[in-house]
């Protein structure tokens, strides 16, 4: 009888490992889809649509979907990018749509904060300062983050009001 209770013991703990070795593999595999390689949310936001057409025609030259993270900034969403030449200048454009006008407008409060020297320009709600070495004019229109990067301040304002005139207000 001693032998039977023996067994049975060691097949009831030989269960319950196996059951918590199950669990453990099971949270961590979890925890590893809900995090980030960093530790932070991982972002499960689906691939964003390819939004070229918002873009002016004039010099394009390239344009590309990004995942997420658009122009390196970790608090923007996905979006499009292109790529412009005019004579010996070279700038780029980008367009990202947001869940809705309050969360691009927290992405251009962000931008406001990345940006060296940010300088709001009142008749665009927009903001121009310097990332990195190279000058960026950044704005919202309702949900859509929007913006040029390596113009100065006046053609960027041209180019970002072209741009503007292309995005719809919802």
């Amino acid at each position: 009888m001693r032998d039977f209770f023996r067994r049975f013991h060691l097949a009831g703990l030989t269960l319950v490992m196996a059951a918590g070795a199950l669990v453990s593999c099971n949270s961590e595999k979890k925890q590893s889809t809900e995090m980030g390689a960093e530790g932070s949310p991982a972002k499960h936001a689906p691939k964003p649509p390819d939004e070229s057409r918002r873009f002016p025609k004039a010099n394009l030259l390239a344009t590309k979907v990004i995942d997420r993270d658009l122009m390196g900034k970790s608090f923007m969403p996905g979006g499009t990018f292109a790529e412009y030449k005019k004579g010996k200048s070279e700038y780029q454009m980008f367009v990202a749509r947001t869940a809705s006008a309050t969360d691009a407008a927290i992405a251009l409060a962000d931008w406001r904060k990345a940006l060296t020297g940010p300088k709001l320009v009142p008749s665009f709600g927009g903001y121009f300062g310097q990332d990195g070495e190279t000058p960026v004019f950044v704005f919202s229109k309702g949900p859509w983050v929007a913006g040029v990067k390596g113009l100065p301040e006046k053609d960027s304002d041209l180019q970002a009001r072209t741009l503007a005139s292309l995005l719809p207000a919802q």
